[in-house]
């Protein structure tokens, strides 16, 4: 799909609920058009009056028409403008909406090609720039058409010969700017490109400037934002190249426009065909013909860039998420522990298609069996695909082979809605938000049908009461980044608390927390085991004492599963090879 035809696409489908605006918008343009066209008539009127030497009264009649036309012209066309600014925002917000939405619900594999920055830059950027193109250029372009129109049907009438030439000159200047004007989109498309990725880049540079500092990284960062700028002022200076062709060939072509009527007018004016009165109104007549163009070309800037915009738009809406629900999927049972089943699992993470599955996978056949209210403490070393373990079972990705199932029912088979609802993770990388204590809870889920005395209650049981008592507006205090990384991660356990979930997968929850923190951490999962299937990933294997069962994954393979009790009497065990290593170390 080109990129005109993204945006002629992206317009129609948004432009169509709004269907009695655009038609008071269409109104209110064709006004805007007319009342100009009646001003050189006046004009003309006025010359012919003047050489004709018709009473002062009159002239003075004539002017003062000539100023109400021109008054209300403006009127008009600022009653347009506004309207048309206000139909292009409504109609994008909810594009907005629309592609937030569409991103959030794209493959993690998406999300780990693209930046934040990146698609920011999409969300806020690209739209920006197709709303602009839809309440200035559109609203010119439809506005120039129409008084284009006007002005070569009154030049007809004037001088048929005139109207020809006219139309010809027209037809000429908009074969050479459409021509241009395709031959410049790519190179807008490429400024766009570039500068997505400069905020992408900077977006995650910020982000990190920290860890920069305290790495000593800030002349590296420096010269890669040198580079991105670098390729953002070579593809822009290549659009400006081309665009200034554009404006420099259209002033050409409207110069050899002017001459030409102005000539035509002497002459007939010459041959007693013309008044002098005529020959100001084709000269008038030139210039507003030039002007909407004009206006046209000053917006040629925002024309290509809201084509490349719209076509990125269209792309990005074009993209698919691979793990979606099945017509017949069921949910899973609403309470209770749920049991787990990895059936000779084999997954590799999404990369080039030419690479080899088999080499690239992170999970190779793994099997086992988690039953319905057992707690499993996963164990192994960084990259050994522990983690992986517990994303597929929130399908975030799906298997390249073998099945998982939680309670007896291919993942695959389950609504999206259930399973993320009764199966929660836990990282040590917590997320708040920058909203009221009430919707970092809930996760914005106002009517999920938790009570505010339920949320209370759950923070002081997580120990968290002395802190929401120093809160200014208790619940809807909002979070703007002063909360430490302890109490993030135990209003990450409140998450969980508050929806009570049959599954409950903890990944290196309390790797970061002091003593003090960990030991209420320690409480929360005591209570979380009640009654639940539960999973632990840990790099410490003193906070796996609690569990029913080991397993221990090299390489992204089970080499090892049995209950923690037999694991750890067993010197032969890798389990307890592993507590043997961690207490000589402690030791020390």
């Amino acid at each position: 799909m080109t990129a005109p035809d993204g945006a002629r696409r992206l317009l129609s489908t948004y432009l169509r609920p709004h269907r009695p605006a655009a038609v008071a918008l269409v109104v209110l343009m064709l006004g805007a058009a007319a009342l100009p066209l009646l001003g050189p008539q006046l004009l003309r009127r006025f010359v012919d009056q003047a050489t004709a030497g018709r009473p002062l009264r009159l002239l003075i009649g004539t002017a003062s028409a000539y100023l109400c036309v021109m008054l209300a012209g403006r009127f008009v066309n600022v009653l347009a403008t506004y309207e048309a600014s206000k139909l292009a925002w409504t109609a994008t917000n909810q594009l907005r909406e629309d592609l937030v939405e569409h991103i959030l619900g794209l493959d993690l594999s998406f999300h780990g090609k693209h930046t934040p920055g990146e698609l920011i830059e999409r969300v806020d950027g690209d739209v920006t720039n197709l709303a602009d193109f839809v309440a200035r250029f559109l609203f010119q372009l439809v506005g120039s058409a129409l008084l284009l129109v006007g002005t070569v049907a009154l030049v007809f009438r004037e001088d048929a010969r005139i109207g020809a030439a006219l139309v010809t000159f027209l037809a000429t200047a908009t074969f050479t700017i459409v021509r241009l004007q395709r031959r410049a989109v790519p190179f807008a498309t490429a400024d766009r490109e570039a500068q997505a990725q400069l905020i992408g880049m900077l977006e995650e540079r910020v982000g990190g400037a920290e860890d920069i500092r305290a790495l000593g990284a800030a002349d590296h960062t420096m010269h890669r934002f040198f580079e991105a700028n670098a390729h953002v002022y070579r593809t822009d200076f290549a659009w400006q190249v081309v665009s200034g062709r554009v404006w420099v060939a259209t002033n050409m072509l409207f110069a050899l426009g002017t001459a030409l009527m102005l000539g035509l007018g002497v002459v007939f004016l010459r041959r007693g065909v013309l008044t002098i009165g005529a020959v100001v109104l084709l000269f008038q007549y030139t210039i507003m013909v030039r002007r909407p163009l004009d206006h046209v070309i000053q917006q040629f800037k925002q024309l290509q860039h809201a084509a490349a915009g719209a076509a990125r738009v269209v792309q990005l809406l074009g993209m698919h998420p691979t793990i979606v629900e099945r017509p017949a999927a069921v949910a899973l049972p609403p309470s209770g522990p749920l049991a787990v089943h990895f059936e000779s699992v084999t997954f590799a993470y999404p990369t080039d298609p030419a690479g080899d599955a088999e080499d690239d996978a992170v999970l190779h056949d793994v099997s086992f069996e988690l039953a319905a209210g057992r707690s499993l403490g996963l164990v192994g070393r960084t990259g050994s695909g522990k983690s992986t373990i517990a994303r597929l079972l929130l399908r975030l990705y799906e298997t390249d082979q073998g099945v998982v199932r939680i309670a007896g029912t291919d993942v695959r088979d389950v609504q999206l809605a259930s399973l993320r609802s009764r199966v929660r993770l836990v990282t040590q990388d917590v997320q708040l938000f920058a909203a009221d204590l009430r919707d970092n809870l809930t996760l914005f889920a106002r009517d999920g049908g938790i009570e505010d005395d339920r949320m209370v209650e759950v923070l002081h049981d997580l120990g968290l009461g002395e802190w929401f008592a120093s809160l200014p507006h208790g619940l809807d205090t909002v979070l703007r980044g002063d909360v430490s990384a302890g109490e993030a991660q135990l209003l990450a356990f409140a998450r969980v608390f508050l929806v009570d979930p049959g599954l409950v997968i903890l990944d290196e929850a309390s790797s970061r927390l002091d003593p003090a923190t960990e030991q209420l951490i320690d409480r929360a999962v005591d209570r979380l085991l009640e009654n639940r299937t539960a999973i632990l990933i840990a790099h410490r294997l003193s906070s796996l004492e609690r569990v029913d069962e080991i397993a221990v994954v090299d390489h992204g393979r089970l080499v090892e599963h049995g209950s923690r009790v037999q694991l750890a009497a067993d010197p032969a065990s890798r389990f307890g090879h592993l507590l043997a290593v961690a207490s000589t170390g402690s030791g020390r």
